[in-house]
This record gives structure tokens, sequence and C-alpha cells, in this order.
């Protein structure tokens, strides 16, 4: 199968997938709040939070062995194959252990980082946390397995597992809440079927993979080992600082203002998940297939593809920003009331950062399967250690937006020096153009926001579910108008409408 069909497949299923846990999970999340109280929603989020920073035991071993694994895919080296799962799952189950004696190290300190939990008590705070480190725990003992299908571009495999997982917890916890109303069994209902998950998980791709249980495995070499150890500790780097700038907002947010306010967040991030997540299963289906075309065509070849899905993030992610901008908070608003709203300045601010998120995601995904991880190695740290200090000192003096500025402008770091990076190492190209491109992108979305706007504005005077979509349907035609207007004659929309059109014949 070609990597546009593979590509296809992942697209498809994930859409399906991403789908159903969309419906379901605003389901929940609407029998959630009209049930239990908000603050138990904030608790959520924080661990949530806590358990991903948690993760930082991984240190970036899966991803640097996902790229080891990708040339003995492409040629069909079994023997390699095994080799490198035989290491993958001895690293995974030793940071499983590291993970939980840290988690449980940390257990005792959990009211420092809770301000105002209600009428929750520590001790109820504790068992709840424990129920979360056990589902993260418990994850590393089947997630190496699933690296090997991904480097074979079968992405839609893992998809299809974690949709059908997400279908069954949430019936379970929507008849658990309206049944006991009781947040401890809607934790344990979760983590009873999702450890049903895994163990089916292990026993199908066991059968998939039948020679991974293989007792003869040959051991890699130094020379082999070398470079996964490399890259790995060039990832310490990146995942540090990548947890330090993305899962520390709602840490921040609990220390210094209240836990409540993270369940108002968490609202709007449910919904720009659940979302965005139809337009990032675009781009991270092509990781592996990132990492296959690297391995067999040309620098030249690499660099079109690059140009192509650059431009395909700029629209699809400009979209969604104005779509996001002028549609979130009146979605809250008529889905859970008024009172849910965050300020304007607040959503501006997400958003911004969503925008410019998507644009790194086509930048890390090539440099990830490209293997570039030491030229930028301490630039995650940087990103890190600015995020933390913007976003301390900001929420004491303007509150909850000075979180986001230092979300954001640590994230423009990384804009601005990882296409330098790319185009240098992996093109030997100029990133001038680069640069240039991405002004022009930014210039039409802010002209489609501006052009929107009165529409926008007339329509929220009244808040009504006609409004809304007379607002959603007037976002698409008047701004993917002017995106065509702009690109329709580029190279890039040219490949992408033959792309189309030959998929079509």
């Amino acid at each position: 199968m070609s990597r546009v069909k593979y590509v296809a497949k992942n697209i498809a299923f994930g859409y399906v997938g991403n789908l159903v846990s969309t419906v379901m999970g605003f389901v929940l999340r609407t029998v959630f709040i009209m049930n239990l109280d908000m603050t138990l929603l904030g608790v959520d989020g924080l661990y949530g939070s806590v358990l991903t920073v948690l993760s930082l035991a991984e240190l970036g071993i899966g991803t640097a062995m996902n790229f080891s694994l990708y040339k003995p895919v492409a040629e069909g080296n079994r023997e390699k194959i095994k080799s490198y799962m035989q290491l993958y799952k001895k690293a995974y189950f030793i940071i499983a252990g590291v993970v939980c004696l840290i988690g449980l190290a940390i257990a005792p300190f959990l009211s420092f980082i809770i301000k105002e939990p209600g009428v929750i008590s520590r001790s109820e705070l504790t068992i709840y946390y424990f129920v979360f480190l056990f589902n993260t725990v418990s994850t590393y003992f089947v997630a190496y397995k699933y690296s090997l299908v991904n480097a074979q571009q079968k992405n839609y495999i893992q998809t299809n597992i974690l949709t059908v997982s997400k279908l069954l917890t949430t019936v379970a916890q929507v008849i658990v809440i309206l049944v006991t109303k009781s947040f401890l069994l809607y934790l344990l209902s979760a983590a009873v079927i999702e450890l049903a998950q895994k163990i089916f998980a292990n026993y199908y791709l066991n059968r998939l993979y039948p020679y991974l249980l293989e007792k003869n495995v040959t051991k890699l070499t130094k020379e082999e080992t070398r470079p996964i150890i490399e890259n790995t500790k060039a990832l310490i780097y990146h995942k540090v600082g990548d947890v330090a700038r993305l899962q520390t907002d709602n840490i921040i947010i609990s220390t210094f203002i209240n836990v409540t306010l993270v369940g108002y967040i968490s609202n709007y991030n449910m919904v720009l998940t659940a979302v965005s997540g139809f337009v990032n299963i675009i781009f991270n289906s092509v990781l592996s297939s990132f990492g296959n075309l690297i391995a067999t065509e040309t620098k030249e070849k690499q660099y079109q593809m690059f140009r192509v899905y650059k431009f395909l993030a700029a629209w699809i992610y400009g979209l969604s920003a104005i779509g996001f901008y002028y549609l979130l908070s009146p979605f809250i608003a008529l889905c859970w009331g008024e009172d849910m709203v965050l300020g304007g300045a607040i959503v501006a601010c997400i958003l911004t950062d969503y925008y410019f998120k998507g644009l790194r995601i086509v930048q890390s995904n090539f440099k990830t399967a490209a293997g570039v991880f030491a030229a930028d190695q301490y630039l995650a740290l940087i990103q890190g250690a600015v995020n933390l200090v913007i976003s301390i000192i900001l929420v004491q003096k303007i509150g909850l937006v000075g979180v986001y500025i230092g979300t954001i402008i640590s994230g423009l770091i990384a804009n601005f020096t990882k296409p330098y990076l790319i185009y240098k190492i992996c093109f030997e190209k100029s990133v001038v153009g680069y640069y240039r491109e991405s002004a022009g992108y930014l210039l039409v979305l802010l002209l489609s926001a501006v052009a929107i706007y009165p529409i926008a504005s007339y329509f929220a005077q009244t808040l009504s579910a006609k409004g809304f979509l007379v607002v959603f349907f007037a976002i698409l035609v008047v701004v993917n108008a002017i995106y065509y207007f702009f690109f329709h004659k580029s190279q890039e929309f040219l490949y992408l409408k033959s792309l189309i059109l030959k998929k079509r014949g």
C-alpha cells in the first residue's frame, strides 16, 4: 500500500474515532456538569496535567525508538525489528516503575497545588490521584507495541482500539454518574474498562506480530544503540522543556488562583481539543509517512512535501482559529450556560497559541521523522523556562491572561527557530522563503477574521442556535473563499487539488 493510501486510511479511521470521541465527550461533560460539582471537574483537569508531568520519565525514549524503527520496517528486516522492540520493551517497563515510584512520592504534597478545593477532603483528593496514577502506569506495559504499528503507517489500528474503549468508557461513566453521583466510581469505572482495553490490545498485537514473542532475539550492537542513546539524550531536553511549557498551565492556575477555574478552562479545552482533533488527525497521520518518505526519497521531494503540509496547516488552522474565535464562547453558553463563559481576552490568547501551535505540528512531525533532535535540544529548555517565569509573574499581576501570555511567547520562540534548523539541516536551503510565506498566511488569516466580523458581531447580539449556525456557515464560505482567492495558483494548492481529483478518479 502506498504512503498516500496509508495516510488516507489513517485519516478516515481517525475521523470516525474522533467523531465518536467528540460526541461521547460532549455527552459525558454535560452529564458531569449537571450532576457533579465544578470543583471536581477542576480536579480532573489538574490531575491530568500532573500525570502528564510525571510522564517526563519517558524522556523521549519512545520518539527515539520510533525513529529507529522506520528503516528496518521499510526494509522488511524482521530480525532487526525484534531487536529494537525487545530494547523498547525493557525501557518502558523500567519507565513504568519510575513513574509509579515518583507518583507515590509526590502524593503527600498534592494539597500544596490545590487551592480552594471546597468540600473535597484531603483523603478523597489522594484516592482520586491514585486512580489517575494507576491508569498512567499501566499504559506503559502495552504502549511500546503501538510503535511498530505506527512505524508501518497503520495508525488506524491504535485509533480503532482507542475509539471502542472510549465509547464503552463513556457509556459506563454516564451510567455511574446518573445512578450514584460518585466521582470515585466515575474514575474507577474508566480505570476498569481502560485496563481491559490494554489487556485486549496486548493480546491482539501479539497475534498480529507473533514474531515479537520469539525468544531468539539478537541483541543490538553498540553502533546500533548509540544513535538511540544520543537521540534520547537530546530528547530529554525537549521533553523537560515541553512539559514546563505545555503542561504546567493548569498547575499554575490551581496554585495561584483556584482549582475550580481549571474546570471552567477544561470546558474550553474539551471543545477545542474535540474539534481540532479532526484537524490534527490529518497532520498526525502523516508522521509515519514522513519517516518513510525521508527513508526513501530525495531531499527535494521531502522539501516539496513539507511545503505542501505547511500550506495545508496554515489554511486549516487559520480557518478553525477564526471559527473558534467567533463561536467557541457562544457554544459554551448555549450548552452549559453563560456563567461558564471566559473573558474575550482569555479566549483570544488561547486561540493565538492554538494557531501557532498548529504550524509547529508540521515542523515537529518532520523534524521527528528526520531524526533531528540534537540541533535544538536546548531550545525547549529555554521555552519552558520562559513560560514558567512569565506565567508565574504575570498570573499574580493580571490573573489568568498572564498564564497564557507566557505560553504564547514561549511557543513563538520555536516558530522562529525550528524552521531555520529544518531548512538548514534537512533541505540545505535558505529559510527566508519560509518566513515570507508564513507572514503571508498570517496576513490572510487576519484579513479573513476582519471580513467575517460584521456578520459575527450582528448575530452575537442575540444568542441563539440559529445565529450560531449562520455564523458557522458564513465563516466556512467567506474564509475559504478568501484563502482560495489568494492561494489557488500556488504550487501547494495545485498539488493538493490534483491529489484530490486523482483520488476521486
